[in-house]
């Protein structure tokens, strides 16, 4: 087996423009749904009872979620829930269906991502635990883009608004951080905690 590309002298962006290879497409790097706890998390809801999915789609939003098709089809599941008619596999197929969601090719991804949440193998008893891994990458998604946003506003913006900029990232990801704590103790799993045993959410002071 031939080792990956490690350096510029191997030809790899030659690789990538050349036409005769196949391109990558977004369909093709879908994790096993097994795994993936998104696809686990919308499973445990199909299977669920109405009063348990109901607390799960009253905790969550669809930007937890981090694959746009997936957030399309919570909100689905969520929108069945709410009208309080069924909300299993064939239910939220034929809502596609008589929605008109089910057609073109945004509806080929919703299709394909409701049999893969149904056949993922989440158990409806997990349904909290798979609520709160979701919220979780959410929130480290948005460490991830406090990074990014700060990294951007240094080379961007103005003296005078870096330090509000700061600020209000600050704000944000505290917000978050309560958030995450309030879904653990709701959905009965304590937060992660650091090595000083607690988590701070209120020691970041703002300047007059």
């Amino acid at each position: 087996m031939s080792a990956a590309p490690s350096g510029p002298d191997l030809g790899y962006e030659d690789a990538l423009d050349d036409p005769a290879v196949d391109p990558v497409e977004a369909g093709d790097l879908l994790d096993d749904p097994r795994t993936d706890v998104e696809a686990l998390c919308l499973c445990s809801l199909l299977w669920s009872s109405s009063p348990v999915a109901r607390t799960i789609t009253d905790t969550l939003t669809p930007s937890d979620f981090e694959r746009p098709v997936y957030r399309d089809l919570f909100e689905l599941i969520a929108a069945q829930i709410e009208a309080g008619t069924p909300h299993d596999p064939a239910s939220v197929a034929a809502a596609l269906t008589q929605t008109g969601r089910a057609a073109g090719h945004r509806g080929t991804q919703l299709s394909r991502a409701l049999s893969d949440a149904t056949m993922a193998g989440g158990a409806p008893e997990a349904a909290g635990h798979y609520a709160i891994t979701v919220v979780c990458a959410a929130y480290r998604r948005g460490f991830h883009a406090a990074a990014t946003s700060l990294t951007e506003a240094a080379e961007q913006l103005p003296q005078d608004q870096l330090f509000p900029h700061l600020l209000s990232i600050g704000r944000a990801q505290r917000t978050a951080t309560q958030r995450l704590a309030e879904i653990s103790s709701r959905l009965g799993q304590p937060p992660s905690r650091g090595a000083g045993g607690t988590i701070e959410t209120d020691t970041v002071k703002e300047q007059p």
